[in-house]
């Protein structure tokens, strides 16, 4: 099991999720002390989001990771005002974080045509610089790409995930030769008939410790803060990693699920959750389904059967529960009409929300003029 393991991270590793770079602003211009001339302003570094650019090919067209912008020109009898240096732009994926080496976040790019000023360039000489030129800025800068969708797909490794995603969407996850896990995240689009698109991120599956970085760790549950609901996949059979650890019933590996997310960071169990129970073509998979919903209904009638360290402080709330199997098609197209009613509701709520906070603003806004008068 340690030599798979190895296995899927070094091909886990042609997935780049996180790119340590170097920027530098541009050296500003020679002033001219005789006629009092100004040298023109080092260029500036950007980080521009664009559509179908990787960290994977920053990294292949650039393997030395630097990038400097372009020198102010010097003042000069012709021109006593130096033109500028010529900026550098830098195209990123979308989803990117900006760190500094020691953890602190100073931006991020979120959408197509998004910039972000990296690295300003120097001063031009002048005569508040005794005409010499000022060097630019100079960073290192972590990019840390984290997948946006509007629904991320949580579950442990061989519940079926790729295999849904397939099924949903026209991607083609690519898959480890043997049964245990995703090779690397996938992003893929539900397209329904009116041309409603909702993106769906496959990531690759936890396992127990996954919030200490054990096995892909914080590589799989950095990406699910980035998506706006969660749909948690679990086998109906149960899951058991290896021979050398424990079986897992469904109802415990959704609690277990629940818990890694809750110790990595809490807000993830309050996003809005769907659950797919898969594989309902295995035999015993209707009895073994109606146990689940009993147990769903009143969990903490339960939790007293569990390890104490398995128990989340709070448990999932899911909007629905959907029997499915990827290998007959059964349930799919009642996941999608689900997806697509969780994603309309959700988004009528912030609105509503959005609506309420304008309208308080305002009305707090008049009182405040009248208290004035």
């Amino acid at each position: 099991m340690v030599r798979c393991g190895a296995a899927v991270l070094r091909k886990y590793g042609s997935f780049i999720d996180d790119l340590r770079v170097y920027v530098r602003g541009g050296t500003g211009g020679m002033g001219y002390p005789r006629l009092g001339g100004e040298g023109g302003k080092g260029g500036d570094v950007w980080f521009v989001a664009r559509e179908r650019i990787t960290l994977k090919g920053i990294k292949e067209k650039y393997p030395h990771k630097r990038f400097v912008a372009g020198t102010g020109a010097n003042s000069s009898v012709k021109a006593l005002k130096g033109e500028k240096g010529k900026d550098c732009e830098v195209h990123v994926p979308p989803g990117i974080s900006l760190l500094l080496d020691g953890g602190k976040q100073i931006g991020e790019l979120n959408a197509a045509g998004e910039r972000f000023l990296a690295a300003r360039g120097g001063l031009g000489g002048s005569l508040a610089t005794n005409f010499l030129p000022c060097k630019g800025q100079k960073r290192i800068i972590h990019l840390d790409l984290k997948l946006i969708a509007d629904v991320g797909l949580v579950g442990f490794p061989n519940a079926g995930k790729s295999s849904l995603l397939s099924k949903i969407s026209h991607a083609k996850p690519e898959i480890a030769s043997y049964a245990f896990t995703t090779i690397q995240p996938e992003l893929g689009k539900i397209i329904y008939p009116d041309y409603k698109q909702v993106s769906v991120a496959d990531l690759p599956g936890l396992i127990e410790g996954a919030h200490v970085n054990r096995g892909m760790g914080h590589k799989f549950l950095k990406h699910v803060e980035r998506t706006k609901q969660l749909l948690l996949v679990v086998d109906i059979s149960g899951f058991q990693l290896s021979i050398k650890t424990q079986f897992r019933t469904p109802f415990e590996t959704i609690l277990l699920l629940t818990k890694e997310l809750e110790l990595y960071k809490e807000e993830l169990v309050t996003k809005p959750a769907l659950l797919a129970i898969n594989k309902m073509d295995l035999p015993c998979a209707k009895d073994n389904l109606n146990e689940l919903m009993s147990q769903l209904q009143n969990p903490q009638d339960f939790l007293h059967l569990l390890e104490e360290e398995m128990i989340p402080a709070n448990t999932l709330q899911f909007k629905e529960v959907i029997p499915i199997s990827t290998y007959t098609g059964e349930g799919i197209e009642e996941l999608k009409a689900y997806i697509r009613k969780s994603i309309y509701e959700e988004a009528e709520r912030e609105n509503e929300e959005y609506q309420k906070n304008k309208l308080l603003l305002l009305q707090t806004s008049q009182e405040e003029k009248m208290n004035r008068r």
